[in-house]
């Protein structure tokens, strides 16, 4: 038999299995019998293939992959299906074909175009991706608010995902621009003195302005500084695009690509801006943290209690805890003013302020502000703390306080110490044998009432003797085996005593650990002390006038 003859045959097997309208099917069609020769063409098939025709070879008409799919299909193939392109006079498409077994061992192929879903799916794939890309990129650029860190991940990210290297300008400090540069190595940081105006859109990037189309680029024209080390170039296309900020922007990026990639479409400095407005927002947050860590490290480092130190052969030692082990200030504060000299008395305060945290701690910082300024009348402490309470009543603080002033003069090995109380816990004096006593002063607190009245005491301190100025954080501290009981001054002084004749810093430390072991982690209020201890004195004497001799008190 012929394949004339072959073809009438399966056309007529066709014809009765399938109907004679497959001719006029919207999709091409085509018949291929099992020895891949061409049977019958449709119309839109014929259009498709314009050499197919009866009899024709299968191979000699079709593209190679829908050979090969009609070749599994002849055969009984598990997924006989094909997909493939076809380039015609008007372009390429993407077509599927999908086989239709007729009696007689001939197919049937309905070919479908599927170009538009395949492109369809691509652009899926790409948005998928860019919003994966986003989400992992303002991930990354939240994770820390060091600027420096903050540039790299940017410049980091821009490379990896949009270019073939990065540039990020920040704005001058000076006349000096920071730069952060990358190409795919590590991202290096310097300052330039840079003239903007050099490349088309970055200055008008660096205000805000929307950037210029990267074809008004020309990338020979870059300077030097803006090709990073290690770029493999020349370059074939710059994108310039601003880093949006919350009202000012936070500089501009420049992204290059070399002369062998395609250079940058519509799409992809569109969403280069996407990209460069989460850039922005992070490293105006990065720079606006900054500065406000600047700042707050500037006034936290006027309301910390300072370090205290020996003056004028006096030990003075503090020691101090916040309410919250988050914060660094609150109501408890203390200060050590020396004299001028030897033969002047040095002012030591502590004090307690109504109320914890931050907003106590603004109190704190005007009283100590107030008594820096009384300080040349401190001689007379009934004068000082009237007019300390005028201030505070005439403030706008509803808050008060309770103070204890003690001025401290060394007078040979003794140590002589006037102590005043305003409404405070009075202060606890430790001999050198253990004995525990308190200092006989008592006062108003201040900022409550117009008038203050308090008494002075006079205490004398032989060498090894300690004065301990605390506040009722000290002894109102809860805990203990059940977590409710306070902390007391019986059990203060109990522990006081056995500080006998140890130095200043060395009762605060003891002080603290045992308060701080009651506490456990019970809330409490802020704690603060002050020891004021005169120093041992010790003389070298010889044992029988030739062996070493050995200091004794």
């Amino acid at each position: 038999m012929t394949n004339a003859e072959g073809s009438t045959r399966s056309a007529r097997g066709l014809t009765s299995s399938v109907g004679a309208s497959w001719m006029r099917a919207p999709c091409p069609a085509l018949v291929v019998d099992a020895a891949d020769v061409v049977v019958e063409v449709n119309t839109r098939a014929a259009e498709l293939f314009p050499r197919a025709e009866r009899g024709a070879w299968l191979k000699d008409v079709a593209p190679g992959w829908l050979v090969e799919g009609h070749r599994r299909a002849a055969a009984g193939g598990e997924d006989p299906a094909a997909t493939g392109p076809v380039r015609g006079r008007h372009g390429q498409w993407s077509l599927e074909a999908h086989p239709t077994l007729v009696p007689g061992g001939d197919v049937v192929w309905w070919l479908v175009d599927d170009t538009d879903r395949l492109l369809a799916e691509a652009a899926l794939r790409g948005e998928r991706q860019r919003t994966a890309f986003l989400a992992d990129a303002s991930t990354r650029l939240l994770a820390s608010l060091n600027t420096e860190r903050c540039m790299e991940v940017t410049v980091d990210l821009a490379v990896e995902h949009l270019a073939d290297a990065a540039v990020l300008v920040g704005h001058a400090s000076g006349r000096r621009h920071p730069l952060a540069l990358g190409a795919g190595g590590e991202v290096t940081h310097r300052s330039a003195r840079i003239e903007p105006a050099m490349i088309p859109g970055l200055a008008e990037a660096l205000q805000g302005f929307p950037p210029v189309p990267s074809r008004w680029i020309d990338p020979a024209a870059l300077p030097d500084w803006a090709v990073p080390d290690g770029f493999a170039g020349p370059a074939g296309s710059v994108v310039v695009t601003p880093l949006p900020g919350p009202g000012f922007p936070a500089g501009a990026l420049i992204l290059l690509r070399r002369s062998d990639r395609a250079v940058f479409d519509a799409s992809e400095e569109v969403f280069a801006r996407v990209f460069a407005a989460r850039a922005g927002a992070a490293l105006s947050a990065a720079r606006l943290y900054q500065e406000q860590s600047g700042i707050t490290a500037t006034l936290m480092a006027e309301l910390l209690p300072p370090v205290l130190r020996q003056v004028h052969g006096v030990e003075f030692a503090g020691g101090y805890r916040a309410s919250k082990d988050t914060e660094r200030v609150g109501g408890d504060f203390y200060d050590v003013h020396p004299g001028a000299d030897a033969d002047q008395e040095t002012l030591a305060v502590l004090g307690d302020v109504c109320g914890k945290g931050l907003d106590a701690a603004v109190l704190t910082g005007k009283i100590r502000n107030s008594l820096q300024a009384l300080l040349p009348l401190a001689d007379d402490h009934q004068n000082l703390l009237r007019l300390l309470n005028g201030a505070l009543l005439n403030s706008r603080h509803t808050r008060f306080a309770t103070l204890v002033l003690a001025s401290v003069r060394r007078r040979g090995s003794a140590t002589h110490l006037r102590l005043t109380s305003a409404g405070h816990p009075a202060p606890l004096i430790v001999r050198h044998d253990g004995t525990v006593r308190e200092a006989p002063t008592t006062g108003t607190l201040i900022g409550a009432l117009p008038d203050v009245r308090s008494t002075t005491a006079e205490v004398t301190l032989k060498p090894g003797e300690t004065c301990l100025l605390f506040t009722d954080g000290v002894t109102e501290a809860r805990g203990g085996p059940l977590g409710d009981a306070m902390f007391g001054e019986q059990r203060l002084r109990s522990a006081l005593g056995e500080c006998a004749g140890m130095p200043a810093e060395a009762v605060v430390e003891r002080i603290q650990m045992l308060v701080a072991e009651w506490i456990d982690d019970n809330p409490h209020d802020d704690i603060a002390v002050v020891a004021i201890t005169a120093p041992r004195t010790r003389h070298l004497t010889a044992v029988d006038g030739h062996s070493a001799g050995r200091y004794t008190p």
